[in-house]
């Protein structure tokens, strides 16, 4: 889908009056809206006593869950990372489990619950979409809701970048696969691209290969010719100033002297540069702006496109895009983002919108996640949620202060390392630390060990690793991060011994 208005300025500019279906009078009905506030309602009420961390609510409970556990690893094949299977009932940033129990939730699926569990509104719209005549919209047949979730992202895109259309689909892997497909066509014959090392593009077969990731692409015939760029190391920099203040400049000097190899290697030969403005999986690894800066005034001067990949950025740092934060928006061609809006996307400018055919699916998203993506968009625009005094800023300080004052009582469980910059790092909601100067057995089994004391976080990076956090922000009280470290201290002191006896 191309759009870039909703469906009531498609009826006008065709001039069709807007006349009251049957679907919005049934929408509008009292004894509609009475039921979704009683439902509401009655959610509300039985989330009382989920407003903290508990174990299992008997052991007759916790053994008929542990074979449920069972059965999910038969199922599956492959036993869960984490011992969880959610009760389908949450209070915010806690989430009750099948055993009773309550966890802290620092995670959410990855990024996806950015306003937490059980969100009394969210759970209103979904309602109202279940209102609607099917489960899930396609590009052939679509609702009036699909149509609003497109215009809703792209006003926000606009006002920074020039990107002018959208079109719509089911993952973050088939956001980038368009992406993808736009760039070659408005690039063709060119086939390569360009990404950072350490990048995360998702787990379709074209993007597990562009990914950097040996795991990610065990077996997997290699058909996608990828060149490999150096993210920014605050390490390497700071090893390179060799006293004075030139690191960061030394550093991304020699970046962009790789990138001018690689186009002169394969003139005319690159489609796009994949950048992650933060890097996600590869270890929540940020960079100074000049840094993309110059490596994207290097692709427009040899015709290369600038794709940002936001797919776990988007929402989640000091502004709704990622590229505003920076301000690198008018430099930006293709764009990609999902998780926390429910159903993902690619946009892209008029200079890359495809002719017609190149883009195309059965499904573009369900009902109910566009109509609660959309309001989610809403509810990040009018929240206070951007700019360097935003919500988002302000709990990442919160973040930081904890870690700093844990690392002071606990030095030992931050040891120095050549690799590790700083103890902490990330954006806005994107946070990681590192413990254990960034062994990875170590970092997997403190993660376990915070799962065990009611705290659910995972991990990132490949080499040092990282303790990451996605934070429900969105329903988050500044106030509770005493109490996230606090359960973050206890698994540390558990694991340590071990950790640093091995050591």
């Amino acid at each position: 889908m191309t759009t870039a208005a909703t469906a009531q300025d498609v009826g006008r500019a065709q001039g069709a009056p807007r006349a009251e279906t049957r679907a919005e009078a049934l929408r509008a009905s009292p004894a509609v809206r009475s039921a979704i506030a009683s439902i509401v309602g009655e959610l509300r009420s039985r989330q009382a006593g989920i407003e903290g961390v508990r174990g299992p609510t008997s052991p007759a409970h916790a053994e008929s869950y542990e074979k449920a556990l069972e059965r999910a690893a038969e199922v599956r094949g492959r036993a869960l990372l984490f011992p969880y299977i959610g009760s389908g009932l949450g209070a915010g940033p806690y989430v009750e489990l099948g055993d009773g129990s309550v966890k802290l939730d620092m995670i959410g699926g990855i990024g996806v619950q950015f306003f937490g569990h059980s969100d009394g509104d969210l759970v209103a719209t979904a309602l109202e979409a279940a209102t609607e005549d099917v489960v899930m919209q396609g590009h052939l047949m679509a609702n009036a809701g699909a149509f609003e979730f497109a215009a809703e992202a792209l006003e926000s895109a606009r006002k920074g970048s020039r990107l002018r259309h959208i079109f719509l689909c089911n993952s973050g892997a088939m956001a980038n696969e368009n992406a993808l497909k736009v760039c070659f066509q408005r690039h063709a014959p060119a086939s390569r691209v360009l990404a950072f090392a350490h990048c995360f593009m998702g787990r379709s077969v074209t993007m597990a290969q562009i990914g950097d990731s040996a795991a990610g692409r065990d077996g997997i015939p290699l058909s996608t010719l990828v060149d490999y760029m150096p993210f920014y190391d605050h390490a390497a920099a700071r090893r390179m100033s060799a006293g004075d203040a030139s690191g960061q400049s030394r550093f991304i000097d020699m970046a962009v002297s790789h990138l001018r190899q690689y186009i002169e290697r394969y003139p005319k030969q690159h489609a796009c540069f994949i950048f992650e403005l933060v890097q996600g999986e590869g270890g929540f690894n940020t960079a100074p702006r000049e840094f993309h800066l110059e490596l994207m005034k290097v692709c427009k001067q040899a015709g290369i496109a600038v794709w940002d990949d936001e797919v776990q950025t988007f929402g989640r740092t000091t502004e709704m895009y990622c590229y505003d934060a920076y301000g690198l928006g008018e430099y930006v061609d293709v764009c990609c983002i999902g998780k926390l809006t429910q159903v993902c996307a690619a946009l892209y400018t008029e200079e890359y919108n495809p002719r017609a055919g190149l883009l195309s699916a059965t499904f573009l998203g369900s009902t109910e996640g566009l109509r609660v993506g959309r309001r989610i968009l809403q509810r990040l625009r009018e929240g206070g949620h951007y700019g360097p005094s935003g919500k988002h800023a302000r709990h990442f300080q919160h973040f930081a202060a904890q870690l700093r004052a844990l690392a002071g009582r606990h030095p030992e469980w931050f040891p120095a390392s050549p690799d590790v910059h700083d103890v902490c790092d990330g954006l806005g909601g994107m946070m990681r630390f590192t413990p254990f100067g960034g062994k990875k057995d170590a970092v997997m089994k403190l993660v376990r060990a915070m799962f065990d004391e009611g705290l659910i976080v995972f991990y990132c990076g490949h080499g040092p690793y990282h303790v990451r956090m996605l934070p429900p922000l969105g329903v988050l009280d500044e106030s509770i991060w005493p109490t996230v470290f606090g359960l973050v201290e206890k698994a540390m002191a558990k694991v340590a011994p071990e950790v640093n006896g091995k050591a």
